[in-house]
């Protein structure tokens, strides 16, 4: 589940980019005027290694000038080694594009947002101060209308609140982006649905019922018929594959149809195989080699 979070966090950014800039004013970051907001490459060394390869980077740009360089990192757990590289991402991107950059850490559990928060040390007098935002300060998307001009967000309040211990506040956040989310296209509509089932269940196994109860009495049940139609299990199965769609395009670019097609024929144990290589391993042929 926490490498499937961590895909599906990833993908938000990617899917509405202005989220990143969202959080940073959310946490009081004061970001520059800008025009518009643009991915970039986020291999962040100058030999590429996968340590020195973030989950995202963007810029915001004004006049056609980049004001800031944003670098999006998804921690689902304390890792020792991310407080050397990531002093090296900010310095990377600010020395390669000759701009501000900050590095804004995503979580869902509050134990890493303790963690990722405290200062990195570099050497006498020197500091390094990620932005870190986590279920404490992720803003809680409660009312419709917001849920609707922010999917994406309302995606990731329902994430990161899961845990909470107000039920009613976890289901109305839930259900405020499942609903909004029935009016995205079918791609969208099935990763988001899944991951918030998914994030809902681990808290509480009875929320998804609850919720699925609740949108079928208020709402006619046009959009609980809209998911349960697929079937439950092939739902899942369909959110996860076109989430590794977009992660293999991602790092190795549009992928043909004899790969999509090949990635649509997976079943779960597979999916898995290819989800944990492809972070790391070089080459799309060797993502998608056979186990030895």
């Amino acid at each position: 589940m926490s490498s499937y979070i961590h895909e599906l966090l990833i993908i938000l950014f990617r899917n509405r980019s202005n989220s990143a800039v969202d959080l940073l004013r959310a946490i009081d970051v004061n970001v520059p005027e800008y025009d518009e907001v643009r991915i970039e490459s986020s291999d962040l060394g100058n030999v590429q290694p996968a340590e020195y390869r973030a989950d995202l980077v963007l810029f915001l740009e004004r006049a056609a000038c980049k004001v800031l360089g944003i670098i999006v990192e998804v921690q689902l757990a304390c890792d020792k080694d991310k407080p050397y590289v990531w002093p090296a991402y900010i310095a990377n991107l600010r020395a390669r594009h000759r701009c501000p950059a900050c590095l804004l850490v995503v979580t869902t559990d509050d134990s890493v947002t303790r963690w990722a928060r405290r200062p990195i040390e570099l050497g006498p007098g020197t500091r390094c101060h990620p932005w870190v935002v986590g279920p404490s300060n992720t803003p809680a998307v409660t009312e419709l209308h917001e849920a609707r001009e922010n999917i994406e967000l309302a995606v990731l309040s329902t994430i990161a609140h899961a845990q909470n211990t107000d039920i009613a506040l976890a289901t109305c956040m839930a259900l405020d982006a499942l609903m909004v989310n029935a009016d995205i296209d079918d791609e969208r509509f099935r990763l988001y649905f899944d991951v918030v089932m998914k994030a809902l269940s681990e808290s509480n196994p009875d929320l998804p019922e609850i919720i699925m109860n609740s949108l079928g009495y208020e709402y006619q049940s046009d959009f609980a018929r809209r998911y349960v139609a697929k079937g439950r299990s092939e739902g899942r199965i369909e959110g996860r594959v076109e989430m590794l769609l977009n992660q293999l395009a991602l790092r190795f670019g549009p992928l043909s149809e004899t790969i999509q097609t090949l990635i649509r024929g997976l079943q779960d144990a597979q999916l898995d195989t290819v989800a944990e290589r492809v972070l790391t391993a070089p080459t799309l042929e060797e993502t998608l080699a056979p186990p030895d």
